[in-house]
Order: structure tokens, then sequence, then C-alpha cells
């Protein structure tokens, strides 16, 4: 369908919609406690006599539309509240409808269908929607909340290090989470620089969180761009419902120690009205991190551990052969230098590289002025920083990174908003760890000079000697080589020999390897740096604070973005819902050419030492995109049928406009069962790294691509040219400029509540991407014109796009029964595939997602417990168990690799004590201790046991006035 079709089927629906002769009106209120005057979760709301309503969402508010006027009774009813009946005599008694309930002094034994804690809102969504609320976050049996958002259906959590974990749906699930949008209270959440949320680590503190959605699937047209795979959609507290002191504190194993505070406080103007509130918070995290000692070979390894000459360990930097030239196991190599097969230099394990003591520190202030009574104006302002590590094309010691995010809002809830924003980054002495072995390895001996005098040590007479004298009592290496210009050289026989031999062989090369990283040759040379010692130290603190650009493993970046967003609500004649939104954002990226291509605009300006000067004028990149959106919702069938429409249009300055259409139905025969069917599309921009990047990470340099390359050589070609010097077995090949990846999804799901115990919700989609980004890899040659032989190369990695279609497709299912009034029984499974079909061979899609995954949960909550005379309350657990199918994790070369199947187990227990304002918990995630790789590269996660308490004095202050 051409975007000329959309614009048209859209504005034809509209017409059409115009002409509907029904005089709906739209009803909305909030339903609090009598008592506390916080929003009741899930209560439900009905007119006398009928099945039209709804239930409250997480913010204790509900609407719905009904052809009845008034007069008419309401029938309001809560789960350990009294039920209401409140009659509406006529439409003035529609306007600011707030119902409060009062809770029930009899217990009820019965469990009505409110029991399942699933809002209206959540049940109504054509998308697919999962929800941890207020009352969930607390209770998670996971370590923290974020990191219980991996319970939930469909979702997948990645573990870069303790404080880092990423938070993926339904594939791509990269440590780099592009294709998915974090937004907190509507602001986006991602690093400038990096252009994806860090986690939540500078995110919202947990005691200020009311509740997280997780939106799943393509949703540009609801959320914008890069809304690919699923927003993350955190709301925070409002300081005029929780008002009060809140404290938390957490102590754990590997040194754990969390605090949060969070104050709120409002005012009221001389008629007692609530006009301005303000609310503080202060977090702390601190806490030795899981170590990355993966010290196996790494699949870009062409030898193995039984290799005599060593190997490229996964979690050791700087044992990659860079300058190639090492592998000596070719036929003629065999027989002029036996046993030395394929050689690798000592590099750094990561341990002795990275700073594994986590710290987070975040602050957060906002300021709320009512200007109505249903009108706020907003000032908030957020800070974040600590030390962590971080993976992403290498592995990254986060050191003081700052992040800074100043908001201004006004807004009429459920009507309209105008949103402004600005977020600020500074990478402090942020580095590259894996550069930084490089770096400190080519201060010793360049690889290429490694290589030279290692093989030259094999090859003395002494050596040679040595190893020919080699056999297996009937034949020696030397005779098989005095035999190999008549009879030809016995590979096999020899293979036999020297694995006979195969002690002496490794005591050899151990003796060659100390001799070549202690004896210098050149002026130039060093001495193995050796960790722990002075030497290392001091090399160490000189290249980790020099940026890239000046031979050292720093990057630099101080990058922003700017952001407006402005909707609008309007129900003319109550006949539908429209929405109309317009939003534009600009990126200034500043990272001095250690990140993007900003670099010096004089090369020639650098220091005495040649190294570039941090002070010169450097190339500034900007880049802007704005979009605008249009949407409609509609109810038919007496609101049992509600029907969506949405288009957006996005343009950024470097690409062509783009269209994100969306449509959708949602059907209720009853209360209790709903049936949805939704086409959803989304765009994902290129980022600034896809656009701008210019990062040399030592074995390549990483490109963005706004223009495009001719003439690169394929890896597999030159391999072979290395082999043979025969230039004409070189291929080359050409990539087209960068331009925006297109998704389409189409999706069906069935929600339901049986029994007034169960609620029960499944989905399946299929996906397809156009123009998917991935990445190809490239050689760039200078061959001599007369000799025909390469003089020098340089290996590129070049974000592009496949031509070729890509599917994807899944299925997830969740069920959950509430039963005996205090306990639930929960499991969910997901199923997700990727079909390449013909896409290029070279375009590396990083799916990470396994096959199947599932989690069987039960929890119970405010449970009374008596045993004779005995008796307590407010007890409260949570177990959950998650298993993971094994997958292929592809990432950098380094860190391409197998993640196997695992399981983990979640538990807690808590107990409220409400006289002294308190809920204190003592839990544990992956209880057994079942060391697991959630990312090939990353550290093993094992058993993090807590202790945490809860003070809630908000709740003294508001019974202390009851």
């Amino acid at each position: 369908m051409t975007k000329t079709k959309c614009i048209g089927l859209l504005l034809a629906v509209l017409f059409l919609f115009s002409f509907q002769n029904t005089q709906a009106q739209t009803i909305s209120g909030s339903i609090i406690d009598a008592e506390t005057g916080e929003p009741l979760i899930g209560a439900a709301i009905i007119i006398k006599g009928t099945t039209i309503g709804a239930q409250t969402d997480f913010d204790g508010k509900f609407s719905f539309q009904t052809e009845q006027k008034p007069p008419f009774t309401f029938l309001i009813s809560y789960l350990g509240y009294d039920n209401l009946e409140l009659p509406i005599a006529s439409p003035d008694a529609l306007k600011s409808l707030k119902i409060k309930l009062k809770p029930s002094s009899v217990k009820i034994e019965g469990v009505e269908v409110v029991d399942s804690r699933i809002s209206e809102k959540q049940k109504e969504s054509a998308l697919t929607v999962e929800t941890m609320g207020i009352i969930a976050i607390k209770e998670t049996p996971a370590a923290n909340f974020y990191e219980g958002l991996g319970n939930l259906k469909g979702v997948d959590v990645t573990s870069s290090s303790l404080s880092f974990k990423v938070i993926n749906t339904r594939g791509f699930n990269s440590t780099s989470p592009v294709r998915s949008l974090q937004i907190i209270d509507g602001v986006d959440n991602q690093s400038p620089g990096l252009n994806f949320s860090l986690g939540n680590f500078l995110g919202a503190s947990e005691l200020d969180v009311q509740k997280v959605d997780l939106i799943v699937g393509a949703s540009s047209a609801y959320y914008g761009p890069n809304a690919f795979n699923g927003v993350i959609a955190m709301q925070t507290k409002s300081p005029f419902i929780h008002k009060g002191l809140s404290v938390s504190l957490k102590g754990g194993e590997r040194e754990m120690f969390e605090g949060g505070i969070r104050f709120a406080q409002a005012f009221q103007n001389k008629k007692g009205e609530d006009k301005f509130a303000y609310k503080l918070n202060l977090y702390y995290l601190r806490a030795n991190d899981w170590e990355a000692d993966n010290f196996a070979p790494s699949t870009d390894s062409r030898a193995d551990e039984n290799n005599p000459g060593g190997f490229d360990a996964v979690n050791i930097y700087g044992d990659e052969s860079l300058a190639g030239g090492n592998d000596f196991t070719s036929f003629s190599n065999q027989i002029l230098r036996p046993g030395l097969n394929t050689i690798y230099r000592n590099g750094y394990r990561e341990i002795d590289l990275v700073n594994y003591n986590t710290r987070n520190y975040k602050a957060s202030a906002s300021f709320h002025y009512k200007i109505k009574d249903d009108v706020e104006l907003i000032a908030a302002s957020n800070f974040g920083s600590g030390t962590t590590v971080y993976q992403g094309e290498n592995r990254y010691n986060l050191r003081g990174i700052l992040f800074f995010q100043n908001r201004l809002e006004v807004k009429k809830e459920g009507k309209f908003f105008v949103r402004a924003y600005a977020t600020n980054e500074d990478a402090g002495q942020s580095f590259d760890a894996v550069v930084t072995a490089f770096r400190m390895n080519d201060v010793a001996k360049r690889n290429g000079d490694w290589n030279v005098d290692y093989i030259n040590k094999w090859s003395e007479a002494f050596n040679i000697n040595r190893v020919r004298a080699l056999g297996d009592g009937n034949t020696t290496i030397q005779q098989l080589y005095n035999n190999s210009v008549i009879a030809g050289y016995d590979t096999a026989l020899a293979n036999s020999i020297l694995e006979l031999n195969r002690d002496s062989i490794v005591k050899w090369h151990n003796e060659i390897r100390t001799s070549v990283n202690n004896n210098t040759i050149l002026a130039s040379q060093s001495p193995f740096f050796e960790p722990g010692t002075e030497r290392f130290d001091s090399l160490y603190n000189v290249v980790t604070s020099r940026n890239f650009n000046e031979n050292g493993s720093r990057f630099f970046d101080k990058s922003a973005l700017y952001h407006i967003h402005g909707e609008y609500k309007l129900t003319p004649k109550n006949w539908a819902e429209i929405t109309l939104g317009a939003n534009g954002r600009l990126y200034t990226p500043n990272s001095r050419g250690t990140i993007f291509s900003d670099s010096l605009l004089n090369p020639a300006d650098t220091l005495p030492d040649g190294r570039k000067n941090p002070d010169g004028e450097y190339n500034r990149i900007t880049n802007y995109e704005f979009g605008v959106y249009a949407g409609i919702d509609k109810k038919f069938w007496d609101n049992k049928m509600k029907v969506n429409i949405a288009a957006r249009m996005d343009k950024n300055q470097n690409f062509n406009v783009l269209f994100s259409p969306a449509a959708s139905l949602v059907y209720s025969p009853s209360v209790d069962h709903t049936l949805r069917l939704s086409f959803s599309s989304a765009i994902r921009n290129p980022t600034l790294a896809d656009q701008y990047l210019f990062y040399d990470v030592g074995r390549a340099i990483l490109l963005g691509n706004l223009n495009g390359y001719d003439s690169l050589v394929t890896v597999g070609s030159f391999v072979n040219y290395l082999n043979t010097t025969n230039t004409d077995t070189l291929a080359y090949f050409n990539v087209n400029p960068i331009r925006p990846e297109v998704a389409r999804t189409i999706e069906g799901g069935y929600r339901t509540t049986l029994w007034k115990h169960v609620y029960f919700d499944a989905s399946y989609y299929f996906s397809f991407y156009k123009y998917f980004i991935g990445y190809k890899l490239g050689i760039d040659l200078d061959v001599d014109s007369v000799t025909n032989l390469v003089d020098d190369f340089q290996a590129y990695r070049i974000a592009t796009n496949s031509d070729d279609l890509v599917t994807t497709q899944g299925f997830s299912a969740a069920i959950s029964y509430f039963f005996k009034k205090y306990y639930t029984l929960s499991g969910n499974y997901s199923w997700n595939v990727i079909d390449l079909r013909n896409a290029d061979k070279e375009i590396i899609p990083a799916f990470n997602t396994p096959p199947n995954k599932f989690n069987v949960g039960f929890s119970g909550r405010d449970i009374p417990i008596k045993l004779k005379d005995w008796r307590t309350q407010h007890w409260g657990f949570g177990i959950n168990y998650k298993w993971v199918q094994g997958f292929e994790f592809q990432g950098s070369p380094q860190f391409t690799g197998s993640i196997p199947s695992y399981g983990m187990l979640d538990v807690q227990v808590n107990k409220a004590v409400p006289k002294i304002y308190c809920t204190f918990k003592v839990g544990a995630s992956n209880v057994l201790n079942n060391k697991v790789f959630q990312v090939y590269g990353g550290p093993r996660v094992g058993r993090l046991a807590y202790v945490s308490i809860l003070f809630e004095f908000d709740k003294f202050q508001k019974e202390s006035k009851n």
C-alpha cells in the first residue's frame, strides 16, 4: 500500500466516523481510599442494571462511554471495601467525579472479578501490555524491580554487570537496545551519545516508581521513532497523592548496600484544595560487581586450549593477533617450523583492567503547581552518576559518568500536554577495557614485532634441532624433513610425533614466550607490563586517562539532546476520541573524534609530544528530527467494539519522510472476554552511531555510513590472499549508504477472566523488517602497482541495510490464578524465531533471543497466620522460576558465542509491621547460585541474597490525621 493510499484510507475512515449518529457521552473520574486518599487499582464501576462500566487503572482512574442519560445509579465495588451505590441525578453530577470508598470492617470471604488486579486499560489495549504495579514492585522476588521485569511474559533481560541490566522484547536482545524505547513520565531516558537507555542505571529510584508498563511490539505510530520492538514506560508517584517520607535500606551479598529516600509535601490554598507540591528523591548503591572471567577460547580464536602457542580467550584482551601473521599451520610452515602452529601473545584479564566496585548515585526533584484543579505545571530535574561495567562492541568501564535531565511540562490529564526537556551527559573517566590492553601491549611491542621475535626464536638453530630431534622410536621429524623433497612430507606422521612429545613442545613454547616478553630488540620496546607491578599501574593510568585520538582508551562524550512534544485530545460531540500530536528533537553529539567523526578541523593541531590537541577546534555535528501524528478511538455496539486508527509522519534531516500507519480492533462481547487484532508499524532512524561513528577498536575501525563505501575487499578473500599472496583472489564489493529500517507487525490476541479467579492472555505476532540495519565487514587495501602486493590495509565494520526481507514471529501466553483472597499462581511462556530468508549472509542480525522460555511463579500478600493462640498477619512471599533455552549471542567478533540453557529461582518473604510503619523483606535472586551467562563475554551471574527494610512514614502521617 502506498503512502498516499494509507493517508487516503485514514481520511476516509475519519469521514465515515463523522456521520455516526450516536449520542454517546464519555464518563470519567477516579476512585480513591476514603481514609488515605490513595488511588484504588482495579475497582469496578458500572451503571446499575447494565453491564456498562469500567475498572480503574493504576492511577485509580476510569473512563467509558454510554448513551444512557441520567438519572441512574453507579455501583462501585472493590475487594476489602464497602460496596457503594452512588445516585446520579443530572449531567452536572458527572463533572469531576471523585469517588471515595471506605475499607470494609467485615472480611469478604468470596473472591470478586476485581481480584484479578488487571486494569481495564490493560484489558482494552490492542497491543500486548505487561504491567508491574506499585505492589508488584515492592514484592518482586528479584533483587530490584527492574530485574523483576524479566519475569513478565515475553521479556528478555541481559546483564552486562550487576547494576547494568537491559530489557528487550521480541528479539534483538542486544546490550545496546536501540530497537526499544524507555520513557519515564513521558521523557525519553536514552543516552544522547549512545542513543539507547543505560537500563535503570540512570533511571528512576524504586521508591518513586508508581508502575511500569511494557508495551510489546512495533509502536512508532503511538510512541514515535525507535519504539521498534517495544516501549518501557515508567510512571513515577505524584506528590499530590503520595505524600510524606519513605526510606528504604537494603544489604546483601557482594557487599551490596542500597539506600533510597523519598520526601513529598503538598500545600493547600484557602479553600483547602491542593495547589502546590514537590518531591525529592535520593538513591545510592554500592556493590562488588560480577567478574567477567571466561578464559575459554573465543569463537574468533583459531586455536583451542590444547594449542601450545596459546589462544584468544574471551575475557583476556590483547591476546588477539591484530597484525595477523601468527598462523603457521599451513603445509609449508609445518615443514620449515614444525611445532610452531599458531601463536598468541600474552594479554590482560578483564579483572586486571576494570573497576568492579559498582557505585550508582541518583537524585531528582520535581515541583508541581495546579494552575487549575485539573491543569498542572511541572518542573523536574534528574541527576545520575556512577561507575559500572557495560558491554557493547567491547567491554567498557563507565567511571564517573554523569547524566542530567531537565523537564518543563504543562498538562491536563487525559486531555493535553506540552512537554520540553533536555538531556546532557558526560562520560567522565570512562574507557574501553579491550583497547586499553591493545595500547599497553603496543607500548611493549607491537603485534607484528612480537610475532617476528617469537618466530625467530623458534627458528634459531638450537630450537629447530631440538624439535627435529623428536621422534616416535622409528622416525624423527628431521628424517621426515630430509625425505620431504623425495617422498613428500608426511604431515600426519609429523603431527603424531609432535603429539607424543607434547610436554616438551609446551615447555619450549613457554620458554620462548618468557624470553620474547622480557627481552627487547629495539630501543622503542619494553618488557611486558605485568599486572600488580608499579610499571603496570603507571602505564595503565596514562592509557586510561588519554583519549582515543591521543593513543589512549578513554572516550570523551559530552553529547546532548533537546526535545519538545505536544499532544491534544478532543471528543467532538462525544462520538469518538481524536488524538493529535507533534514532536521535535535536536541531537548535539560531542565526542572530539573519540566516538564520532567530529574530529579536529585542523588535523595538524597537535601537542609537542604528537598527541591530538584536546583543546583544539573540532568539527561539530548536529542532527534533528520531527514528527506529527493523529489517531482516532471509536467504540461501537454498546462499547463492545473499540476501533483505533493512527498514522504518523517522521522526518530526520538525513533521510526521507516516513509514515507509520496503525489500526486495531478490540472486541469485548462481555466484561470477561476480549479479542484483539492489530496492524502496527515502526521506523528506526539510524542512530548517531549508524550515521557518524568513527571508532577504532583495534581489530577494526567501526564506521557510520551516510555516503556509502566503494571497493572494499571481503574478509574471506583477504585471508586467502595472505596465504597465497595472489591478488587475483581478492573479491571486491561496495556498501550502499544507510537508510531507516521499517517494521510491520500483525498481531492477534485473546484475554479473558474465567470463573472470577483466572486471568488468561495469549498473543501471536508476525513481523516484517525491510531495510534491516546490520553491519558488514570489509578491508580497504593499498596495492603496490609494481609488485602487485598489498602495502597496507585497514579493516572496517560498516553499518548498512539488508536488501532482502527479514521476518520474525512469536507466540506468548500467560495465566494467573487468584485464590483464597491472598494467593496468586502464575505462569507464562514465550516462543520467538527469526527468518533471514535470502538476506545477505554478511549482515549480522544480533537477534540474541532464546527460541523458548518460561516463568512459573507463586506469591501471596497480606496473609494472616493463626497457630493455636498465636496470631500474626501482613505476611507475603514470592517465588519465581525462570527457564531460558540456549541461543547464539551475536556481538562483536570477540563477544559472539553460545549461551547455554539455564534456569534461575528467585524467592522472597516479607512482613509488614503497621505499628512501626515498616515492611521487612528477605530474599535472593538466583537463590540456587546457578552461575549463568546472560550475554556472551559478560559475567557469570550468581546468587544475590538480600535483606531490606522499607519505612513508609507517609502512612503514619495519614493515619495520624484520621
